[in-house]
């Protein structure tokens, strides 16, 4: 019989977990690229953090890539280019549709949508079907439209980073 507590086995994981830093102490200087994970979280804590925005807005402005995916596009809604347009004005992008947010019946209750927020600051939104994986590019910045997409933009960042285009 177990205590019904979840044994980790991957120790190594653990212990990088056990010993995140601050986001305040990263710089973009520091890593080759940055990838947001989705989930509901960033839509509450990242969307709304200047340090986020600022390490998403240097990490592109050093060169190097950014990838977003699921609801972690929603870190978007406040970042800049260097003349203070939205960071995906004009850009093309994806991340959770709105059909995908009202499936799992939580429209009412997320901050903002992240496609309707995408769409609000300019960028150029597009989607699969519901659930099927989908992943865009535009130029450093890779979005994915949702847990289906995480692998693909995993591997489509994978392979800008290693092809150098940074």
């Amino acid at each position: 019989m177990t205590s019904g507590r979840h044994r980790p086995q991957d120790p190594e994981a653990t212990e990088a977990l056990a010993n995140t830093v601050r986001l305040d102490s990263v710089s973009a200087d520091d890593f080759d690229t940055v990838f947001y994970p989705g989930g509901h979280g960033p839509m509450r804590d990242l969307a709304e953090d200047t340090v986020s925005a600022r390490l998403i807005e240097s990490t592109l402005r050093s060169g190097k890539p950014v990838a977003p995916v699921c609801h972690a596009p929603g870190v978007l809604r406040h970042t800049v280019n260097e003349d203070g347009t939205p960071l995906v004005s004009g850009r093309k992008v994806t991340g959770f549709a709105n059909s995908e947010e009202d499936a799992v019946q939580l429209t009412d209750v997320v901050p903002f949508l992240v496609e309707d927020e995408l769409v609000k600051l300019g960028g150029v939104y597009s989607k699969a079907g519901d659930w099927q994986p989908y992943v865009l590019r535009d130029g450093l910045l890779i979005t994915g439209q949702n847990p289906a997409s995480s692998a693909p933009a995993a591997d489509a960042l994978i392979e800008l980073v290693n092809k150098g285009s940074m």
